[in-house]
């Protein structure tokens, strides 16, 4: 049976290097943080694109009604079935009868006609931009036959990338009586791969300030598009269930933080608290480089294969955020299930790197085999039996 493997490491005094995607988020920020929220805000996370590193947390595992910022979701369902060659951003979708009845004026809408055609690039786009609850379901249904069908995609994709308090009964979280729900940490760990898989879509179709269709106009209402220096989207969302809530995201140099309301009484309240815990993580917190890409960080113990270790690297430059000030006293451990079964390829991802420092919470960092490494052969066998001993 194999058992969980630890290598402890020091940081060294000299910090070199950037930053890479960590594991989904599970650490807590420390409590005594020196940044507060207003208190009738239920729900708030603050974290690092890069590495999921908790900057700020209320009630991140707290589930929540995510009213339209379920439409986030959509988009990322959209955008992986387009990678896939499912959809085509040529292709046009026809607004259905049912659509129509169903959505006419109801919400935010595009105001979409029974019958017409509708290009797939304004669908995401007026989703994206003016929550369009009827472009939200012309895009279900046209591209999976059914919103039943799209929304075990969206669920599919969700537990593919991490997200274990989430459940999706609707395309653009229309009240359903609680079927759709999700975390602030789910939001984060959707919006993270959001940018890491989908850089080209999000900058095609995230973060427009308006969009004109069908001769009409209408604004993108987030609250840090042109007020938040490197704000680029992500969503808003209301419900007299849900309050106001928001996922957004920033990026400054090198760094993105993405911030995540919910249960906000007051869309004035939502909006300065994400304005408010956005300026201070980048105002308090310094991004410390610590690996470049590529680095070779440790090894690992591999059990019946060609070789006997293998080095463990880096898939992009590795980097942590410390509060303004802070001392260069980390600490790293390399986790992985082991000793490791041959055969695995280059590049897969077999262990975690955390990064940990006093004061703050850890940032998990993938890492990935150096080289591939085969099952023993007899040849093999005989070697690493002679090699265990001799110690």
């Amino acid at each position: 049976m194999r058992s969980p493997v630890s290598i402890r490491l020091r940081a060294l005094a000299a910090i070199v290097a950037g930053a890479v995607l960590a594991a989904p988020l599970s650490a807590k920020a420390p409590d005594a943080s020196p940044f507060s929220v207003n208190p009738d805000i239920p729900v708030a996370l603050l974290v690092d694109a890069d590495t999921g590193q908790v900057l700020f947390e209320r009630g991140a595992s707290r589930r929540f009604v995510p009213a339209s910022v379920t439409k986030v979701m959509t988009l990322y369902t959209a955008f992986e079935m387009i990678e896939d060659g499912e959809l085509d951003l040529k292709q046009s979708l026809t607004v259905s009868p049912e659509a129509w009845r169903q959505w006419r004026g109801k919400g935010s809408t595009m105001f979409l006609n029974a019958g017409d055609r509708v290009g797939l690039p304004d669908l995401l786009t007026g989703i994206a931009t003016v929550s369009a609850n009827d472009a939200s379901f012309v895009l279900a249904q046209g591209a999976s036959g059914s919103v039943e069908n799209w929304t075990a995609q969206m669920n599919a994709k969700a537990r593919a990338i991490g997200m274990t308090q989430s459940h999706f009964a609707t395309p653009n979280g229309w009240p359903d009586e609680g079927r759709t729900f999700t975390s602030a940490g789910d939001l984060a760990t959707l919006a993270r791969a959001l940018y890491r898989e989908h850089p080209r879509s999000v900058a095609r179709f995230i973060g427009r300030a308006q969009f004109r269709y069908g001769g009409i106009t209408q604004s993108n209402r987030d609250p840090m598009l042109g007020e938040v220096d490197g704000a680029d989207g992500l969503k808003t969302g209301y419900t007299n269930q849900a309050g106001y809530t928001y996922l957004g995201s920033a990026k400054r140099g090198e760094q993105r933080l993405i911030v995540v309301i919910a249960g906000s009484p007051r869309s004035a309240d939502r909006a300065k608290a994400a304005r408010d815990l956005i300026e201070w993580g980048f105002a308090d917190f310094e991004r410390r480089e610590i690996f470049a890409d590529g680095a070779v960080v440790g090894a690992a113990r591999v059990q019946n294969g060609s070789h006997r270790r293998v080095d463990l690297v880096t898939d992009r430059p590795v980097a942590i955020n410390l509060p303004q000030g802070a001392g260069e006293s980390l600490a790293m451990t390399i986790r992985y299930d082991g000793p490791l079964r041959a055969p695995f390829p280059a590049g897969a991802a077999i262990a975690t790197l955390e990064i940990t420092a006093p004061g703050i919470a850890p940032a998990r960092v993938p890492l990935f085999a150096g080289h591939s490494v085969e099952k023993a052969n007899w040849l093999d066998r005989i070697v690493n039996a002679v090699a265990r001993w001799l110690g």
